[in-house]
């Protein structure tokens, strides 16, 4: 039986996978980053001799054309997708012999794309699994709408067929998508970390709800994805290099001051406690520990020079693996140490953290402004009242639409306050990040606004 190896991808949501029979071994949807699949070939001692692809990606930059670069392997990708690069193209229907055992079967599942494909994993011609990339995904599919609005309404129609001709394999398959797991390319989000045909049919509602119900429910539910979608489709239909993974060139005070100055983006990667307490002014924080590529890609105007700030040469590195994910190629400078490593002369800018129940209290002795950077269907759900609604990725260019005042600002858990309260006091707010669950808020005694919409 085939091994099949999942490599995760937490911080944008998405799994690749590594398929080895103990010698040769097929990889599906790699990521930019391929000596993580490189390092797992070697690990179990296999040669990889075919990449697929399942779709033109919107959500990261593919190191598949690298892959099979690297390795001579054969990069499989769907012959009607518009690539620059060499590749061997299939098309529905197609199978591939890997080794000795194992076949791959090409199935057309358009939806996420109309090119969309999906491959059916035999050994010994028996079904053993399907890779389904953006179509079937554990309890939900992927999104129908990152193609444009006039699009939608004939993918999510192609959506639903798809997964039902997945549905035709043996309820034994198991089921190996590539998002799925907080990926904005999902429409909805699960818990699930396996599943097979048998169980998705139980569970999903792409198989459980009739056509128009689940069109309905699906569209209802979509929001807005990452503005660094738009860039990657043309990077991986050029067939993207290799990562530059070395370090980049060293920043010292002067150097970081003349940049902020310059308006380029300088960011801080400690976590929202550390920034909170002392930063040098006009820097951005973009913590490692939450979200970091998926906020900052979304946030950064594209092509703006880029500095990072952290405690340690391990977290530069960290950071510049998930820029290169999604495009953002090579920071033009860097600093490990402290604030005051990289302030120079002068004070430290900071500004407080506070607590719902903090908020609530506040609010009895003097007004403040209260701003809900969270999604808009997070906040169709619940807002607090009077709140002030700018999602966090429009808030670069609606700053003005703030009121002036003493400014109090919350999301879901406080990762994104802390990158809104870092833009908001590099524009001269004054500033008060709540860095709190927004489940609390109620019970703060504040008052909540139920199922209005904005």
């Amino acid at each position: 039986m085939p091994s099949i190896l999942p490599i995760d991808t937490p911080s944008l949501g998405d799994r690749s996978y590594l398929v080895h029979d103990g010698q040769v071994a097929f990889v599906v949807d790699p990521q930019r980053d391929i000596d993580r699949v490189l390092d797992l070939a070697a690990t179990h001692g296999v040669r990889i001799t075919h990449v697929f692809e399942t779709h033109i990606h919107n959500d990261y930059v593919t190191g598949g054309y690298a892959l099979a670069q690297r390795t001579g392997a054969a990069y499989h990708v769907n012959g009607d997708d518009p690539v620059t690069f060499d590749r061997v193209a299939v098309s529905d229907g197609d199978v591939i012999a890997v080794g000795d055992t194992m076949t791959v079967q090409v199935m057309a599942t358009p939806g996420h794309t109309f090119t969309h494909l999906s491959y059916a994993l035999a050994d010994a011609g028996q079904p053993v699994a399907v890779f389904s990339g953006g179509s079937l995904l554990y309890g939900s599919v992927g999104r129908p709408d990152l193609l444009g609005p006039a699009h939608t309404h004939d993918l999510v129609r192609h959506q639903y067929a798809s997964a039902h001709r997945l549905a035709a394999l043996p309820d034994t398959a198991e089921v190996f998508p590539t998002h799925g797991f907080g990926s904005f390319c999902s429409a909805t989000q699960s818990d699930a970390t396996a599943s097979t045909i048998a169980q998705e049919k139980r569970v999903n509602p792409a198989l459980t709800r009739d056509e128009q119900t689940f069109v309905d429910e699906l569209l209802a539910g979509l929001d807005a994805w990452p503005a660094y979608y738009a860039h990657m489709a043309p990077a991986n239909s050029a067939g993207p290099s290799e990562p530059d993974l070395t370090t980049p060139q060293h920043a010292d005070a002067e150097q970081i001051r003349k940049r902020l100055a310059d308006g380029e983006w300088v960011v801080d990667l400690r976590n929202r406690v550390a920034f909170a307490a002392g930063h040098v002014a006009g820097t951005l924080n973009f913590g490692l520990d939450g979200s970091f590529a998926t906020y900052l890609g979304w946030l950064i105007p594209w092509g703006t020079p880029l500095t990072l700030l952290a405690d340690t040469p391990e977290q530069i590195a960290e950071a510049q693996r998930e820029l290169v994910r999604i495009g953002i190629d090579r920071p033009a400078t860097q600093a490990v140490g402290s604030p005051a490593d990289w302030n120079g002369d002068g004070d430290l800018a900071s500004y407080p953290r506070a607590t719902f129940a903090d908020l609530a209290q506040v609010r009895h002795h003097r007004p403040v402004v209260v701003l809900d950077t969270r999604r808009n269907l997070e906040v169709a759900e619940a807002r607090i009242e009077a709140a002030v609604h700018i999602p966090l990725h429009e808030l670069p260019q609606r700053l003005g639409e703030i009121p002036d005042g003493e400014l109090w600002v919350h999301c879901a858990a406080g990762y994104r306050a802390s990158i809104a309260a870092a833009l908001l006091a590099r524009a001269g707010r004054h500033v008060v990040a709540v860095d709190d669950e927004f489940s609390k808020a109620a019970d703060a005694g504040l008052p909540i606004v139920r199922g209005a919409g904005r």
